[in-house]
């Protein structure tokens, strides 16, 4: 457990993705052999399930500490992570004791299922044999909590490097279906497993966003454009007679799609297809805010398949009859997707997303103004002889998406962040005008620098109305541009709309809370946008 305190402490205090493959390459190296495989599967999403309520923690917290709840609370208040709170709040271990990740990891699955006391006891044991950092990491654990900011493709990167094996097939293994109860670090490495499920996606290709001119990318001719759908990425995988639709989130999603379920029949054994889950009525693609009403859904009803009916629209493939292609060039892997596009009878559902036809850039720059007309978030920009990498490279895809929807709103809440901004208000909520009244729109946290947060900060706590738990009314006055990708009618907030992905775009302090805008041009906007 020590040695994993020490690799998280390492990967948080840079931000540099060299120092973190390097912090990783060392743990990969030197930690137990049976830790590594808890250790990738924790940074990969495959977290234990949490064994003790939230609740009982923080109880046996306050109860060890011998301080009143009042207190504890206002100390979680200042920390702003309940995990640390109680680290710092416990008192001093009576022995320390150094025990193996995968120990910790395979008791604490023991008590799912136990008495609260005996809970109590193996927590309060555990508590005492730590030191405070390892406190912090096993509260992480034990409330199910433990998030580290590292991508898939750092780790992939760090044990690629640590193994000397091709980074690609460690992506595709480490994406496979294991549990680290079950297999080696070495079996991880090999990727054995893999191929015993006829499920298993590849790991997505993915796009940097464009930050040049399109006319410094070269010639036109080396380029494929397509539109940038505004859906859910997804692989329709087909295999032995079977047929699985994984998310990009590494969901499978098979059951949520019906008019998915012809492929099984039509594609042919050995094929794995990467494109887009559309909203598609009569033809048309829809927006997102439609799409969702099929989301996360155990059942689809008939209104449901009626009224937000889905397509697939194609753009890559990975395999063409049990073969891996992704080391072929695109307009190689095109020509065989556009082959078996021919064969499908149903081609109004599963759709060949077409390639955007265009002489010049400054012809694409022009075409690329419909996209909204068109539901979609822009323009994709991929190289005709670029391969299907796992996850980013730099120069081969871009994506150019347009610019976001923007709204005046006026700051009327405010509370306290999390983690390093525990101690400065920087989660807010923000209104229009609704008549002679503000009504909320959205809430944002992202988006101002630094300074901005200080000035922002000061300015609550000097302008506060009144305080309702952790969060202040503060007076009407500060005026922010919210940008945002998308808006929908929504039955659960109190404006009756929804904006998609709220962030803050600028303070306008060229403005006062008289020249915001009003509901009624968002409603206006929805209406444009239908």
């Amino acid at each position: 457990m020590k040695r994993f305190t020490e690799l998280i402490q390492q990967l948080e205090t840079s931000n540099k993705t060299n120092d973190k493959i390097a912090a990783l390459v060392s743990y990969f190296s030197t930690a137990d052999e049976k830790d590594k495989p808890y250790v990738i599967a924790m940074f990969t999403g495959k977290r234990p399930r949490r064994p003790v309520t939230t609740a009982l923690i923080r109880e046996w917290a306050i109860e060890l500490s011998a301080i009143p709840a009042w207190l504890f609370a206002e100390c979680y208040h200042n920390v702003g992570d309940l995990s640390e709170t109680i680290a710092l709040v416990l008192p001093p271990a009576n022995h320390t004791a150094d025990r193996k990740l995968n120990e910790w990891i395979t008791d604490l699955a023991l008590l799912n299922g136990q008495e609260d006391s005996v809970k109590k006891e193996f927590i309060l044991r555990a508590w005492d044999s730590m030191d405070t950092q390892e406190r912090f990491i096993f509260n992480k654990l034990i409330s199910g909590n433990f998030r580290i900011g590292i991508s898939n493709k750092t780790l992939v990167n760090a044990i690629a490097r640590q193994s000397n094996t091709d980074s690609n097939k460690i992506m595709h293994s480490i994406m496979g279906k294991w549990t680290p109860d079950q297999i080696t670090y070495q079996e991880l490495i090999d990727g054995a497993h893999v191929n015993t499920d006829n499920s298993w996606p590849y790991p997505f290709c993915l796009a940097y966003a464009l930050d040049t001119e399109p006319a410094n990318l070269g010639e036109t001719t080396a380029w494929q454009a397509e539109w940038k759908w505004d859906g859910i990425r997804g692989q329709i995988v087909k295999r032995n007679g079977e047929l699985f639709i994984w998310s990009r989130g590494e969901e499978l999603v098979t059951e949520q799609f019906p008019e998915l379920h012809f492929l099984r029949d039509e594609l042919p054994d050995g094929t794995v297809i990467d494109g887009e889950i559309l909203a598609v009525k009569d033809g048309n693609i829809q927006a997102f805010s439609i799409l969702q009403q099929r989301l996360n859904r155990k059942t689809i009803n008939k209104s449901q398949l009626k009224e937000a009916p889905v397509g697939f629209f194609c753009y890559d493939i990975m395999e063409v009859q049990g073969i891996d292609i992704r080391n072929e060039t695109l307009s190689e892997r095109r020509k065989k997707l556009v082959e078996l596009m021919s064969l499908l009878t149903t081609r109004d559902i599963v759709v060949l997303s077409p390639a955007i036809n265009f002489e010049n850039w400054e012809q694409l720059i022009e075409i690329r103004k419909e996209s909204r007309a068109n539901n979609s978030e822009g323009v994709m920009l991929k190289k005709l002889n670029s391969l299907y990498h796992s996850g980013r490279k730099r120069g081969d895809w871009w994506k150019w998406k347009i610019n976001p929807y923007t709204v005046d709103t006026v700051m009327i809440y405010a509370q306290k962040g999390s983690g390093r901004r525990a101690n400065h208000f920087t989660d807010y909520t923000f209104a229009v005008r609704d008549g002679e009244k503000l009504i909320t729109i959205a809430k944002a946290y992202s988006g101002l620098t630094d300074l901005e947060i200080k000035e922002v900060d000061s300015f609550v706590r000097r302008n506060g109305v009144e305080k309702f738990g952790p969060v202040r009314t503060v007076k009407p006055e500060l005026v922010f541009e919210i940008a945002f990708e998308g808006i929908a009618e929504s039955k659960r907030h109190k404006a009756g709309l929804a904006l998609r992905f709220p962030r803050i775009a600028r303070w306008r302090k060229d403005k006062n809370a008289t020249e915001i805008n009003t509901l009624e041009d968002l409603r206006q906007l929805l209406a444009s946008t239908l």
